[in-house]
């Protein structure tokens, strides 16, 4: 149960994440920024760690359903106002 506190408190800041990660390299590929975001929630959230203590039995099911929750944190993102704000 604490890892899942963990994991909600981690995702709250992937919009604020997926904005800096889009100020630092707007000029990169989708792909790149979406992994530099992946690389950077990993590391807060201690996805090596949960992995080793099994509290995430499935590093990379879980790691693909991350992907999918910053993705649709950058669909919402460019559908609003803030994609207009550029």
């Amino acid at each position: 149960m604490i890892f899942l506190a963990s994991l909600l408190r981690g995702i709250s800041f992937v919009p604020a994440i997926v904005h800096g990660i889009e100020a630092l390299l707007g000029s990169k590929s989708g792909g790149e920024k979406k992994q530099a975001v992946l690389s950077f929630v990993g590391a807060a959230l201690g996805i090596t760690d949960a992995v080793a203590n099994k509290q995430i039995v499935d590093g990379d099911k879980f790691t693909a359903g991350l992907g999918k929750v910053i993705d649709g944190v950058v669909d919402c993102m460019n559908a609003s106002v803030w994609a207009k704000a550029k």
